[in-house]
């Protein structure tokens, strides 16, 4: 094929090929040509053009394939356009020339084909280049067209199309002879003929002004004749045509009067009767129609009237929305008046009355529902109320008139509820979709939206009754808020009007619609409604039979209400189950003798009501088994059972009831049967086994009776069918974008479709799809699919010779009738059947024996050969089940073989069709029949099929079986590869265009294909390239196909192969977003999806590029070129309709943004704001208090407040509320995109900084008055959604942006500015009337921004604070006071919230206000005078406390009551019983389920807050009586008992602070003991910190400390905690917790000493009991013992950081030996938490329990110093040696290493510790560097310093001990040397002698032998200048140490040193600055130590001259440069001052 990638054609190559490779040769070649055309120089062009052109020429007479003359045509075309015109004409007359020829054989006719193609796209191309040779070529054209067939028909229409197109006006001529010839082809028996003659007319009719003036009403006739017998693809393309046809009419009245015609101008009233006479009288013309209709016999074939109906929809497409706005009263009032009595013709028959009204509904959604804003959709729900109360007047009029004319009145009634059913449907619609956004209206009383609707309740008509009961529903989905508001209200009438019969079916439809809402709307309604119904249902119940006018309506309207109230869910039903089960158990006889004596006595009345009751009550049960699996306890299933034989009884004796009594029982006979069936297949098939043979005689005849004359195939079949086999059987089965109309001619003439009067129960079932009413089919088919379902369930039950018998039966039923009525039995039997192989297969049951299976057999293999194609379909599906069911290989292989032998001697279609389908379904079920001969027949038998040109379906359906044996096949199929690509793609080069059933199978088979390559065909050898090759031809042919499906199943190939050859793809046509069909665009989007996953940059920049290439958008309205291929799917996401379409646009888009929208910052927030701020205009915005003067002052501040005015351009108009949401989505997920790409999106003065560097770099804080305006503008919408949207993101805002500072006005933050917008944004949301769920997402907003400390002014923050305070007023005033519009769980979650936000507050503020504390600490050491800083400082802290402060009392009360709930409500189940009856404060018994979920979201932050608050308070209760009783230390028992006696009822303060801190430690220990594994971080943190902060006063200490147990649960707590989560935050918080129970511990066991001290003072000390922990064995008991628990502990953090330190791994492979690890930063938090810890273990012990712990102890602390000694940089020690240190000088400092019963074991113990430290040299000779020796000489230090001295000073330790320190002097570090110095300069002043004095005698001399050497080698740089200092302080103090005698030779020795240090004048200059500060440092300690020893000094100066006079002068040169610097600071007192100033602020 590369051959083929040239300019010219490669003859030679080509010329070597076989016929077939020929033509994929030239497609390749033409392709290519195609791609290089435009891009080739026009020189190159130009030299090489003659060739070319004799090539392509000659290339028309080689017969080419469609796809193929297609290219050929544009390649031509382009060729003239680009190089010279000069040989033009020849081939033009060559062309004609070729047409005129007259053989008409068929293989010549595709080379006249080809010619006419070139033609038409020369012209296109060229246009009026071509001057006047167009009138001979169309003569030419149109003549051939005579004698044409229907594929030259067809090209010749589009090849006209081209001409016109490419001639505009000039074509004049021409225009009636093409007008004339494409009229006849308008009406052609080809669809596709059609479709092209439309094509070509919708082109003409841009010049010739004829069609849309003086021929308009031919043009519309020609139109609705077209239309008959139509297809779905006709339909399409003629109704654009007429639309635009119309609206073009209308519309160019300017134009019409320049011409000079004279005719009449055309209004909208001529266009909609035109119109309007289409639906009503189809194509019958305006003449003919009169005699018809007097006879009677004219009825509008459905075809012409769904056609109509989409033309209605193109001409106001056409028009436009602002068009329709202006029109649409006039527009509405024809609309409604299509289905009024004016028309009666259209709706003589409920069958024509329900499509009608499909029709009307069908137009309004898609105008209505499609085109229009909200805005504009809400005044045009206005308008249909209007509508409405005009019907209603009517109405009434008719009603009360008790005149004469009544009789003709009643009439009108019946005939305006069509109208009403429409009018109702399409507001419920409106408002459905409008949502929240829909308030306003349903406000506004002028309009009186709900008025209207329930005034039409009262309709006599049952359908009017039904759809205002569902409009009612669709307001209440809608709006939460009236669902309880419309209860009451439905309910009390329906109490009031109880003896009207409209009004108990009216007024219980409308409540059983609401409840069916209720499960839509999260709020809920309040449990008591369920109450009320119940007892409403059961007196209607019981009062039916007292008046015998309405015992029906009555019987119904109790049952349905019944089964609605079911739709409730468990929580409610369970309260009413008992008097349910009561009324279901009345219904029926007890007996079948009381069955009998019912059959004797009744009447045809009597048995109606009986019937409908029954029917009811199956109903509600079937409800109730459906919405309540939860309740079917095998209790519950025994007492529904027993009425249930007695329902079967019934249904076997209908039949004999229904001949007594006649007709009238016919309908609510089937009811009772549907009803039967319907309950019966929902129950366990075990409960009714004694049923099984009378129910399935009863489905037998059923599914057999002969009177039947309905098809319900279209009903039945198409579930039973595969998904994929129903595309053979057209667009019809398909989804579309006209489903809801095209329905009708799919279900055949005796059924329109579904209405909701055939069943009302249907009106509480959750809708199929979105807002569309239910519709329920009528009786008669709905039983027949009850029956088939019911079938499927009982004949998988039954025995195997029941099963032989029953389908014996149906066969011979099947047998004895003929024709159509054989057809209609077959199709219910296979349904029947097919229903049940699936049960078998689903629970893996066999089908019996060898004769049942052959009766199975015959029963399918006869419908295998039936003319409805469907039931082919259905029969081949069922078939391969059946093969399934039975499994076994020989029985599926004699199947196989039969369809061979079949399709081997079968000629007709049908049988080959059915046969080919079946072996392809064989092996979907099968999985490959196994062996490979059986797929190679197969294989063989499809490739003949598929090339039987004379039958497209033969070939289509064959295909579509080999797609899927090639799917099964999977490797197997690898052989077959290459013939079968060959055979699809030469399929694709040559079937004809209209045949488009064939291409979409040849689709298919090619996706199947390249899944069976898949990655192989990334390889590159030449056999995979050419397959791949191929697969590319074969896309790019289906991708050039006219057929919209062809081209879906082109993307979905391609789609496929970019999944396994990416780079080999070119996905350049894609973007077609806007075609008419929905699978198309859902295709495009598909596949746009998994583009952008991969490279959605790339994606979205080609798109953009190629729509400025092209020069036109892809979709119309929406300009790519501005708002980027992301605004285009936003636009689109606006507009589509279809769910999943949506949820691919979605995901597309969140690919593309998480991708780029780092990198496209600024267009990304401007497509959002463009998004959101369309709704601004329609918003009525909050008003905002302007009280801060900077705000006015603000001019961007204020514009957040006002909508853009301005009327440019706006890319989005009016997007939907779900779209506005969706965009505030986004803008949240753009911000975490952002806080994952870098700090400096959140930090002003770096994004400025980089900005500036360069301009291209965006970043996110420079945005923020966008981000802050667009949430402010969400969360003040009307929408509820989007209200919640808004607030989350302005609590991400906050949260994000509260740090970042604002660099101009240095203290204050960036977000301050915009305080304004968040209180305005704010305020709405605590309106009365706001939802509960949009007030408590406010709460939360409210907490963080009070919270983030933005705002400093307590008077700003005021506006803020009064809203909470507000919420929290509505909190106290308790459950009276609640809303009472929802379910009470709703105000359980308003309180808490509420609650939670106060806590939030509460703790921030206390938090604040300790940092503080701790800063004041901080301030107060470093200045005196700074009590002006502190105050400010304070200042916030203690505002925000005051804030809180005023409400504290009310909400610690209300903290530890939601805490109290929350405690009841984590009581496992079995505790249920101890729950108070009437629920908690904050929830109420019935709802406890809903409120569980608001409780765990709520309760960590109280918790906290309340922990904080008792802390706060120190745990004192005040108590009236007694003033204060401060509870700080135990109360003893004598203080308490007096007390109780006399007031039993009050608790104690000691008691209820005892609750309370059992409380909060009970519901941590129940969360900490196992959080689930969702638990958030912040629930487990906020638990761990309320411990801390229990613990932190002493009272709760107490507690804990006496209560051993209890300490030691709560560290096993801990402990699991620590293993479990890995978090360093919660590990530290446990580790915190655990100091502070070990605190605790310590205080009562020192508490415990010191009484027993104070009451033993006189005894002998020894006779003292020991406490403490390990008393006095010093055993511990793990689990009892807290020392234990504690170690356990900290041990398990230490080895999880450290794992060196578990002695079992130090010698494993898997901890490689004396390598440090260096830990990361929390790691060594951690582990410096658990050595304090540690130090303060042995303090709880007993003298003897200090003895065995400490071993363990100084184990983990010494080996955390030996594994962690590494040097760091700085010569910092790290944390966790500081730690260890701090722990060791903890632990030396303990009582327990001098108490007497001790001292000698610690002694011991400490000096094998002393001994391994110094060990620690020895045991890493070789890594010694690393090894940091200042920690381990630190560690000796504190050992020397800290412990008793006879540790120490062991002469073999002692001496070690100096080693080292000498080897340290000796260090080549400085550093090392210098913190010698500093320690060794501590040891020499040890109080004791024995200790210090041999460190002194040893190393003293060292020291200033060290000193003396410095004279020579004076320091070269500070380090080392530092170690000479610490040097001389060491001696200086040492001098001071000496005793008297020898410290003048100490003097003697020093001075001289000293004195050597200092330099004269001129070297003082020169000197390096190291050696000036070791001058200055010298004559410091000179001048120190002079008057200290002055004789000596005297003495020594006196003795050397040269000394004294270097001293002189430098003291002198030193007095000198202190005048100077006087004399500067007096020239300038002012800068003295001021720096004064700036240190005393610090």
């Amino acid at each position: 094929m590369e051959l083929a990638h040239s300019l010219l054609l490669n003859e030679e190559a080509y010329n070597q090929l076989g016929e077939f490779q020929k033509a994929e040769f030239i497609f390749e070649w033409l392709q290519f040509l195609e791609k290089l055309l435009p891009v080739t120089s026009r020189a190159d062009i130009r030299e090489n053009q003659k060739k070319l052109v004799e090539q392509l020429t000659s290339l028309l007479n080689n017969s080419p394939g469609p796809p193929t003359r297609r290219l050929l045509a544009k390649n031509l075309a382009v060729l003239y356009s680009t190089g010279d015109t000069f040989s033009v004409y020849q081939t033009i007359d060559k062309c004609n020339e070729l047409i005129r020829s007259k053989d008409d054989s068929p293989s010549y006719l595709p080379t006249k084909l080809a010619a006419v193609v070139c033609l038409g796209y020369l012209y296109k191309k060229l246009g009026r280049i071509l001057g006047n040779s167009f009138t001979d070529t169309v003569g030419n054209v149109l003549k051939a067209m005579k004698n044409a067939e229907s594929q030259g028909r067809y090209e010749i229409m589009l090849s006209l199309q081209n001409i016109l197109n490419g001639l505009g006006a000039a074509a004049i001529p021409c225009h009636r002879d093409i007008y004339k010839a494409a009229r006849s082809c308008l009406t052609d028996r080809s669809m596709a003929v059609r479709c092209a003659a439309a094509k070509c007319l919708l082109e003409l009719q841009n010049e010739a002004v004829f069609m849309w003036s003086t021929d308009l009403d031919s043009v519309v006739t020609l139109c609705f004749k077209s239309f008959e017998g139509s297809n779905y693809d006709v339909r399409l393309e003629v109704s654009k045509l007429l639309g635009t046809i119309l609206a073009r009419a209308l519309t160019s009245k300017q134009i019409t009067a320049s011409t000079k015609q004279n005719f009449r101008r055309i209004s909208l009233e001529d266009v909609m009767e035109l119109l309007g006479t289409g639906f009503l009288r189809g194509s019958c013309g305006f003449l003919r129609a009169s005699g018809d209709m007097l006879k009677g016999t004219s009825s509008v074939s459905r075809d012409v009237r769904v056609g109509v109906t989409q033309a209605y929809v193109v001409f106001v497409s056409t028009l436009g929305a602002q068009w329709l706005e202006r029109n649409f009263s006039a527009f509405l009032a024809h609309i409604l008046d299509l289905v009024s009595q004016s028309h009666p013709k259209a709706i003589q028959s409920p069958v024509d009355a329900i499509g009608c009204r499909r029709c009307v509904s069908f137009i309004l959604r898609a105008t209505v529902g499609g085109l229009l804003g909200e805005k504009a959709q809400i005044a045009a729900a206005k308008e249909i109320c209007q509508a409405i109360w005009k019907l209603k007047k009517v109405v009434d009029a008719a009603m009360s008139d008790g005149n004469l004319e009544t009789k003709i009145n009643t009439t009108d009634v019946t005939a305006s509820q069509h109208v009403l059913v429409c009018a109702l449907q399409e507001l419920g619609s409106l408002i459905h979709g409008l949502g929240t956004t829909a308030a306003p209206l349903l406000q506004d009383s002028s309009t009186g939206v709900l008025e209207a609707v329930i005034s039409v309740i009262l309709h006599p008509s049952i359908s009017v009754r039904l759809t205002a009961a569902w409009c009612l529903r669709c307001i209440a989905v809608a709006l939460p808020c009236y669902v309880s508001l419309l209860l009451d209200r439905c309910i009390e009438r329906l109490s009031t009007l109880k003896p009207c019969p409209e009004a108990v079916t009216g007024y219980s439809f409308a409540v059983a619609a609401l409840l069916g809402a209720v499960k839509h709307c999260p709020l809920g309604i309040p449990h008591g409604k369920g109450k009320v119904i119940m007892t409403v249902a059961e007196d209607l119940l019981c009062s039916a039979s007292q008046n015998s006018r309405i015992s029906l309506q009555r019987m119904q309207a109790g049952w349905l209400l019944i089964a609605a109230l079911m739709t409730l869910g468990p929580a409610v039903v369970q309260h009413h189950l008992p008097r349910m089960l009561l009324l279901w158990k009345c219904i029926f006889p007890s007996s079948p003798k009381d069955l009998e004596t019912e059959k004797t006595r009744g009447d045809a009345f009597t048995w109606q009501v009986t019937l409908e009751g029954r029917a009811g009550a199956l109903c509600a049960i079937k409800s109730f088994v459906s919405h309540c699996a939860g309740l079917l306890t095998d209790e519950v299933v025994q007492r529904l059972l027993p009425p249930l034989p007695s329902a079967v009884d019934l249904l076997t004796q209908l039949s004999s009831i229904y001949k007594s009594y006649g007709n009238s029982l016919k309908t609510p006979s089937t009811v009772y049967r549907q009803k039967l069936y319907e309950l019966l297949a929902v129950l366990p098939p075990k409960s009714y086994e004694g049923n099984f043979s009378a129910v399935l005689k009863e489905l037998v005849t059923d599914l057999t009776v002969t009177d039947s004359q309905i098809d319900a195939s279209a009903s039945l079949l198409p579930s039973l069918c595969h998904e994929n086999d129903l595309l053979l059987l057209g667009p019809l089965l398909q989804e579309t974008d006209h489903r809801f109309i095209e329905e009708q001619l799919l279900l055949g003439n005796s059924i329109a479709g579904g209405s909701l009067e055939y069943d009302p129960y249907s009106i509480y079932e959750k809708f199929a799809k979105g807002d569309s009413v239910p519709k329920p089919l009528p009786p008669a088919v709905s039983v027949i699919s009850a029956a088939t379902r019911l079938f499927g369930v009982v004949f998988a039950h039954i025995t195997e010779s029941h099963r032989l018998q029953v389908l014996e039966q149906l066969l011979n039923c099947i047998k004895q009738t003929k024709g159509s009525r054989q057809q209609i039995v077959q199709l219910h039997v296979l349904s029947a059947f097919s229903t049940s192989l699936k049960h078998l297969a689903n629970c893996k049951g066999s089908l019996g024996s060898e004769e049942v299976r052959r009766s199975a057999l015959m029963l399918v293999m006869g419908a295998l050969e039936s003319n409805n194609p469907l039931l082919r379909c259905a029969a081949a599906e069922c078939l391969a089940r059946l093969a399934q069911v039975v499994s076994d290989s020989a029985f599926s292989a004699g199947l196989a073989q039969v369809s061979f032998d079949k399709l081997k001697s079968a000629r007709d279609v049908v049988s080959r069709t059915g046969h080919s389908l079946a072996l392809g379904c064989l092996y979907r079920y099968l999985g490959g029949i196994g062996s490979t001969q059986h797929l190679n027949a197969c294989v063989g038998i499809l490739y003949t099929l598929s090339q039987d040109s004379t039958s497209p379906d033969v070939q289509a359906w064959a295909l579509h079986s080999l797609s899927l044996i090639v799917d099964q096949a999977g490797p197997l199929y690898h052989v077959h590869v290459e013939p079968t690509l060959s055979l699809v793609l030469m399929l694709l080069l040559s079937v004809p265009p209209a045949h488009a059933e064939v291409h979409q199978s040849l689709g298919r088979c090619l996706n199947a294909l390249i899944t069976t390559l898949g990655p192989e065909l990334q390889g590159s050898s030449t056999a995979v390239s050419a397959l791949r090759t191929s697969c590319l031809l074969g896309c790019a042919a289906m991708q050039d196909n006219p057929d919209c499906l062809v081209q879906a199943q082109a993307i979905s190939c391609l789609q496929q192969l970019h999944m396994f050859a990416p780079r080999h793809v070119n996905l350049s046509n894609l973007m077609n977003l806007c075609s008419s069909y929905l699978l198309l665009r859902r295709a495009v989007v598909a596949c746009l999806r998994q583009l952008v996953q991969r490279e959605a940059a790339e994606v979205s920049e080609y798109a953009v590029a190629l729509v400025k290439e092209s020069k036109e958008d892809f979709t119309p309205d929406v300009n790519i070129r501005e708002i980027g291929l992301e605004g285009a799917l936003l636009g689109l996401l606006d507009k589509e309709l279809d769910p999943r379409l949506c949820q691919d646009i979605k995901e597309t888009l969140t690919h593309m943004l998480t991708s780029m929208a780092v990198e496209k910052l600024s267009f990304w927030l401007k497509l959002c704001k463009d998004v959101l701020a369309a709704s601004a205009d329609f918003n009525t915005v909050a008003s905002i208090d302007t009280t801060q003067e900077e705000e006015t002052a603000k001019g961007d501040d204020a514009s957040v407040l006002t909508s853009d005015s301005d009327d440019r351009f706006h890319p989005f108009r009016n997007p939907r509320w779900s779209t506005r949401v969706f965009a505030a989505e986004c803008v949240c997920k753009i911000i975490s995109q952002c806080e994952n790409a870098g700090s400096a999106h959140f930090d002003i003065t770096l994004a400025q900084e980089r900005k500036q560097r360069d301009s291209r770099d965006d970043f996110l804080v420079l945005h923020l008055a966008d981000l802050v305006r667009m949430a402010f503008m969400a969360a003040t919408d009307h929408s509820d959604q989007l209200r919640l949207a808004g607030l989350q993101m302005l609590q991400i805002i906050v949260r994000k942006f509260a740090a970042v500072p604002e660099p101009e006005f240095p203290g204050h933050v960036i977000l301050e500015q915009y305080q304004a917008n968040v209180g305005a944004a704010l305020r709405p949301a605590f309106a009365p009337e706001t939802p509960p769920d949009v007030t408590a997402k406010a709460c939360q907003v409210c907490s963080a921004w009070i919270a983030s400390g933005v705002v400093s002014d307590l008077n700003d923050l005021r506006r803020v604070h009064q809203l909470l305070v507000s919420s929290l007023l509505k909190v106290q005033a308790g459950k009276e006071a609640q809303n009472q519009q929802y379910n009470e769980s709703t105000s359980t979650m308003e309180v808490l919230a509420v609650l939670k936000a106060w806590a939030e507050v509460y703790i921030v503020a206390i938090e604040k206000q300790k940092n503080q504390s701790d800063t004041h600490k901080h301030c107060l050491k470093i200045a005196n005078s700074s009590e002006e800083s502190l105050r400010d400082v304070t200042f916030s802290a203690s505002g925000l406390l005051d804030l809180v402060q005023a409400d504290l009392g009310t909400l610690s009360r209300l903290w530890l009551a939601a805490l109290q709930d929350f405690a009841l409500l984590t009581l496992p189940p079995e505790y249920a019983s101890q729950l108070p009856a009437e629920g908690g404060t904050f929830y109420t018994a019935e709802t406890i389920e809903n409120a569980r979920p608001h409780y765990y979201n709520s309760w960590a932050l109280i918790l906290y807050a309340t922990a904080l608050w008792l802390t706060s308070t120190g745990f004192i209760v005040v108590d009236p009586d007694e003033g204060v009783t401060n509870l700080s230390r135990p109360v003893t028992p004598t203080t308490m008992c007096q007390d109780s006696s006399t007031r039993p009822l009050v608790k104690s303060p000691e008691d209820v602070n005892t609750d309370r801190f059992h409380l909060i430690l009970g519901i941590s220990v129940e969360f900490l003991c196992s959080p689930r594994s969702d638990a958030a971080m912040e629930n487990i943190i906020a638990c761990l910190r309320a411990l801390q902060a229990l613990f932190d006063v002493p009272w709760p200490r107490s507690k804990i400390g006496g209560d051993q147990e209890l300490g030691v649960e709560l560290l096993n707590v801990l402990h699991r905690l620590i293993l479990t989560r890995e978090s360093p935050d919660i590990q530290l918080a446990a580790l915190e917790v655990v100091r502070l129970i070990l605190f605790a511990a310590q205080e009562h066991v020192k508490e415990k000493r010191r009484s027993a001290e104070v009451d033993d003072g006189a005894a002998e000390k020894e006779t003292l009991p020991e406490f403490g922990e390990g008393k006095d064995t010093g055993g511990l008991v793990p689990g009892k013992s807290l020392v234990f628990a504690t170690l356990e502990l900290c041990v398990c953090i230490l080895v999880r950081q450290l794992p060196q330190l578990n002695p079992k791994l130090t010698y494993s492979p898997a901890v490689p030996p004396g390598k440090h690890l260096l830990l990361s930063e929390d790691g060594s938090r951690l582990v410096a938490a658990a050595l304090v810890i540690l130090s303060d273990v042995p303090a709880v012990c007993s003298p003897e329990g200090s003895v065995s712990v400490l071993p363990t102890i100084l184990y983990l602390i010494v080996g955390v110093l030996k594994e962690t000694a590494v040097k760091l940089q700085d010569g910092q020690l790290p944390l966790t040696v500081a730690a260890s240190l701090q722990a060791l000088k903890g632990l030396f400092s303990s009582p327990m290493a001098r108490a007497e019963k001790s001292q000698n074991a610690w002694t011991d113990l400490l000096r094998s510790a002393l001994f391994t430290v110094l060990d620690c040299w020895d045991q890493v000779d070789g890594l010694l560097q690393e090894l940091d020796e200042v920690s381990l000489l630190t560690a000796i230090t504190v050992f020397v310093m800290s412990t008793s001295p006879e540790v120490t000073t062991v002469e073999c330790l002692q001496k070690r001990c100096i080693e080292k320190f000498k080897a340290a002097l000796d260090s080549k570090d400085p550093l090392v040397q210098c913190k010698c110095y500093q320690l060794l300069h501590s040891i020499f002043q040890h109080p004791n002698k024995t200790v210090s004095y041999p460190y002194i005698h040893s190393l003293a001399p060292s020291i200033v032998g060290k000193l003396q050497e410095t004279e020579r080698a004076k320091p070269e740089n500070a380090a080392e200048l530092q170690v000479i200092q610490e040097g001389i302080k060491v001696v200086t103090a040492l001098t001071a140490a000496a005793e008297e005698q020898h410290r003048a030779q100490l003097v003697a020795c020093f001075l001289p040193i000293l004195i050597s240090f200092l330099l004269d004048e001129n070297a003082l200059v020169s000197a390096t600055i190291s050696a000036k500060n070791l001058h200055e440092f010298a004559l410091q300690t000179l001048m120190q130590i002079g008057p200290q020893y002055s004789s000596v000094f005297k003495k020594i100066m006196a003795s050397s001259p040269t000394m004294k006079a270097r001293l002189e002068s430098a003291v002198k040169g030193n007095q000198e440069s202190i005048k100077v610097k006087t004399t500067k600071h007096a020239k300038n007192p002012g800068k003295s001052s001021s720096i004064q100033l700036k240190t005393n602020f610090l």
